[in-house]
């Protein structure tokens, strides 16, 4: 783990590479902008970041995440992020949205979303740790412990009465479950959501890009109340294993942070890759966004090994040469897949080394995410009807004729 005391340095404003070094200089306005630029689909407006920085104070930005699903390795995309915004000198604010993941998941109680954010918690810091970002410097807040405020309670009945119905559809219609007869909850989603960067006193949010519609409702709700516009960055959507959106719900487009690394060999040799074709390739977009980053971060590269070739190791510290080579057939997926297996497992293997030493994580894993209760089904023995021999009979006292079965109950 990088010491909290060890200034993360650029190689260049240029070509904005995280390294660590053993100076201690501050960084320049170009190079902190330049690192808090890294790999962004988007940064909505900008200019309330440079002003931070042109007062001398440290950028304030928050990341928040629902506590539903357990974290894949989709999540080393952000935490790769938020390495590079501490380096940048920001301070950051990881939001455990406890509340926002009961109102978004219909089918997680109260106290199950609570066990949830404290695994969260866990499997947040091992992550980012295992990443070499030093945690010291995060500030972890749970939703609900301001989100039950009376000041707060009232900004989301004010804001509730200048939004409309579908704005608030329109804001959560990416990040919020949708269905035919929706829950009144999907459209208080957005409004906490954006009330959360006044609360929590932000100059900047952090998401993915498939947040921009609220981003762009957050920067017209707030001042409807009286509060200031906020900046937003975005990191772009990477591609899950087959091709869609990495998701918790789908088991084949993801690898779970504690995925044993036969699992994760085995997801990645069957992930989509068509030769040569780098776009819309979840290979090439994972490489892209962590394995190259975390790389970085340690001042090394990403390899790939061509021994049963007899050729020397293809290396790559950005990803125009990879996807050049790929795109040449020089790069096969063939070659990829071993060379991503190998790095995601170096990764993942200190936060698995952390929770098999943890019962209290174990503990908390069993409660958060429960073994299904999979009920043996009840055989169910039908009435003989009005056709078996001998029907006809004076019924009993109940009104069924001698020899008719009730169904058990299932």
């Amino acid at each position: 783990m990088v010491s909290a005391t060890t200034d993360e340095r650029l190689a260049s404003a240029a070509d904005a590479k995280l390294t660590v070094t053993d100076g201690k200089a501050p960084l320049s306005k170009d190079e902190q902008l330049a690192l808090i630029r890294v790999n962004l689909a988007e940064f909505m407006n900008p200019e309330i970041i440079e002003k931070v920085i042109d007062e001398g104070r440290h950028p304030r930005i928050y990341w928040g995440t629902a506590t539903t699903g357990r974290p894949h390795c989709g999540y080393l995309v952000p935490g790769l992020k938020i390495g590079q915004l501490l380096a940048a000198g920001c301070h950051v604010v990881i939001l455990l949205a406890d509340i926002h993941a009961f109102l978004d998941n219909l089918k997680s109680s109260v106290e199950l979303v609570e066990y949830r954010a404290k695994y969260y918690r866990w499997a947040i810091t091992n992550m980012l740790e295992a990443l070499g970002v030093p945690t010291e410097k995060l500030e972890f807040v749970l939703g609900s412990s301001y989100q039950k405020s009376p000041a707060y309670i009232m900004d989301v009945y004010k804001l509730a009465s200048v939004v409309s119905e579908h704005d608030a559809k329109k804001a959560g219609a990416e990040i919020v479950k949708q269905s035919d007869n929706a829950p009144l909850s999907g459209l208080l989603y957005p409004i906490l959501q954006v009330l959360d960067e006044e609360y929590l006193k932000v100059d900047a949010q952090f998401g993915g890009l498939d947040q921009r519609k609220l981003f762009t409702a957050a920067k017209e709700w707030l001042p409807k109340l009286g509060y200031k516009e906020r900046a937003h960055i975005m990191n772009p959507m990477v591609p899950g294993l087959q091709g869609s959106k990495m998701s918790s719900s789908d088991p084949d487009s993801k690898i779970d942070l504690l995925d044993p690394p036969e699992v994760v060999t085995r997801k990645i040799k069957k992930a989509e890759a068509a030769p040569k074709v780098s776009e819309g390739n979840g290979l090439i977009a994972f490489t892209e966004f962590v394995l190259l980053p975390a790389a970085s971060l340690r001042g090394g590269d990403f390899r790939v090994n061509r021994d049963r070739d007899g050729l020397e190791p293809l290396i790559y510290t950005d990803i125009a040469q990879l996807r050049a080579d790929y795109e040449n057939d020089v790069l096969t997926p063939q070659l990829l897949k071993p060379a991503i297996s190998t790095a995601l497992n170096a990764i993942l293997a200190p936060i698995q080394a952390a929770y098999q030493a943890s019962s209290e994580w174990q503990e908390i894993t069993t409660k958060a995410y429960p073994a299904e209760d999979k009920k043996k089904k009840q055989k169910k023995v039908k009435g003989k009807g009005s056709r078996y021999p001998g029907a006809g009979k004076e019924g009993g006292p109940d009104g069924k004729t001698d020899g008719a079965v009730d169904t058990p109950p299932q």
